[in-house]
């Protein structure tokens, strides 16, 4: 069972070489989609050993799906370029798979802070995710190749492409494996407007999401005039993390 790793990047030089080394002895194969960096990410990701896919429209989804066209593994494992995958992911995943049933999956995760409120922040995100079958991109979704190609990818949103694809793997193949084994997420957006209020923020996003606001509105509304910025100069997390 060949496991294609999936990075979409957008100026990302700060990290993509460590995120890259973390995975690449056991991804066979590791394919970064850049969205147009200026700042070398797709030099330094090129040196560490991926295959780099550029000139794709910007946005996760696009992004990601790109990269799925390229890949020719059997599975298909999306990684954030901010997240870290345990160690013994590969064996993790492909036992997940041997079973049965799931088609797809997602780790648990931790955010890199020392915090208690932190530290619970990322245990409710885990068992949320367990209790709705829901999972975001921090969780490093998995999925089998067949499962991807009868959902055809991420659907062509500007935000909560990853909600989306779940809730369609979820109706298609059942719930996903929910891995114990924890990914580290970087928790510098949620020190930078403090967590109690980034909490609060993502829950309303979502919220409007589930409730029908159409992801190109609340993608505007998100990001307000930084919407077409580098993700470097956002400084507000993802709605879907929480």
């Amino acid at each position: 069972m060949r496991v294609s790793v999936i990075v979409p990047v957008l100026n990302e030089s700060a990290r993509i070489e460590e995120t890259l080394c973390d995975v690449r002895d056991d991804a066979d194969e590791l394919i970064v989609v850049d969205g147009g960096s200026n700042d070398g990410t797709a030099t330094i990701a090129a040196a560490a050993g991926a295959t780099v896919v550029d000139g794709v429209r910007r946005g996760r989804a696009s992004q990601m799906n790109a990269g799925a066209d390229a890949a020719s593994g059997d599975v298909l494992l999306f990684l954030h370029a901010d997240t870290r995958l345990p160690q013994g992911w590969a064996d993790a995943v492909r036992a997940a798979l041997g079973d049965p049933r799931p088609a797809w999956g997602r780790f648990d995760v931790r955010l890199d802070d020392p915090s208690r409120l932190l530290g619970l922040v990322g245990a409710m995100m885990n068992l949320r995710s367990r209790a709705t079958g829901i999972c975001t991109g921090d969780q490093a979704i998995f999925v089998s190749r067949e499962a991807w190609r009868a959902v055809v990818g991420f659907p062509a949103i500007d935000l909560m492409e990853d909600i989306a694809l779940s809730r369609r793997l979820k109706r298609l193949a059942g719930r996903p494996a929910s891995l114990r084994e924890r990914a580290i997420v970087s928790a510098r957006r949620w020190r930078s407007r403090g967590p109690l209020r980034t909490i609060v923020g993502m829950w309303w996003w979502r919220a409007l999401y589930f409730l029908g606001a159409s992801p190109a509105w609340l993608h505007r509304r998100y990001y307000g005039r930084d919407a077409g910025a580098p993700a470097a100069a956002r400084r507000r997390p993802s709605p879907r993390s929480a």
